[in-house]
């Protein structure tokens, strides 16, 4: 069993947070930026869907997974990439105007050494520097990419001491998240995103750490997701888990937290070995933290041990 999280909701909250006012906050004069809704009854189609949409606000492509060196080492890593609609306006003839920001991080974690290497990036569209695709996944920021072709990914990331080259092979369908891939995040309709997975992948490539180099072999798991009105106003945070299950069975689950830690709303999507999918509600999810590490810099205390239960019938 291959379970993974998020790392760095808080981080990517607080970046999309600082990006856009508040249509409160703008002048008389000034419109709110128009982002495009995410609203019941529509299709998500296929390749299209896998590519860039522009006109919502917040979109992220997520792979997080299980490395195997050759060596006979377990690591941990996670590549990510977003994109953000900004409140420039569209019409700014400039070329150096940043309609679209797009962000990426990543990581690779050594349970043995307990060490995480990790590096990020930030850059306006454009310029031949930085582009989401619309179509098909080709995401790229300098050196950085994602890119599907047929039924496979490829990652390509040269980080500050460490590098990814990996092929990630589709071995499963898509999984619709949701209602047909429509993903309620909050008790309020616009609460929501867009959201599929691609549980299972098959990894092979290589890595490098400083001048070490391995070829590597492992799972791992895509998240593609996109909205422009993700949280409520009342919701702080979310937590998330997806796990590729021994028998090819998959479970996606999250949990919408307050300021408070309560459950604001919770959900998640469970396809079993057989191809049967099942859609799970908010009271169907009960996440538990359990054993926490407290950074000795911020004295900030961070679950790294949960329990996550659901129907009897998962």
């Amino acid at each position: 069993m291959n379970a993974f999280r998020r790392p760095w909701a808080s981080w990517v909250l607080a970046i999309l947070g600082a990006l856009t006012p508040a249509a409160a906050s703008l002048s008389a004069a000034e419109a709110p930026p128009s982002y495009a809704p995410v609203t019941p009854g529509h299709p998500l189609v296929f390749p299209a869907d896998y590519g860039s949409h522009p006109q919502f606000r917040t979109e992220w492509w997520y792979v997080t997974g299980w490395l195997t060196t050759a060596r006979g080492e377990s690591l941990g890593f996670q590549i990510t990439f977003f994109r953000t609609k900004t409140d420039i306006d569209e019409k700014n003839p400039s070329a150096f105007a940043p309609r679209q920001l797009l962000m990426a991080h990543c990581a690779i974690s050594d349970p043995t050494l307990g060490r995480l290497w990790q590096d990020q990036r930030i850059r306006r569209a454009g310029l031949g520097l930085a582009e989401a695709a619309t179509g098909d996944t080709h995401v790229r920021i300098d050196r950085w990419s994602l890119r599907r072709d047929a039924t496979a990914y490829t990652a390509k990331i040269d980080a500050e001491d460490f590098s990814f080259d990996l092929s990630l092979q589709e071995t499963q369908g898509v999984l619709l998240n949701g209602d047909s891939g429509l993903s309620r995040k909050g008790p309020s309709a616009e609460a929501a995103s867009y959201y599929y997975s691609l549980p299972h992948l098959r990894v092979s490539g290589a890595i490098t750490r400083r001048t070490n180099a391995d070829r590597v072999t492992g799972e791992a798991w895509l998240d593609h997701e996109w909205s422009s009105g993700y949280l409520d106003t009342q919701a702080v945070g979310w937590d998330w888990i997806g796990i590729n299950l021994d028998d090819g069975a998959a479970l996606m689950a999250f949990r919408i937290r307050g300021a408070e830690g309560e459950q604001r709303w919770a959900g998640g999507t469970f396809r079993s070995k057989d191809g049967i999918v099942q859609i799970l509600q908010p009271a169907d999810v009960d996440f538990r933290a359990g054993r926490r590490w407290v950074s000795p810099r911020t004295g900030i205390g961070y679950p790294v041990h949960w329990q996550v239960r659901g129907k009897q019938s998962i």
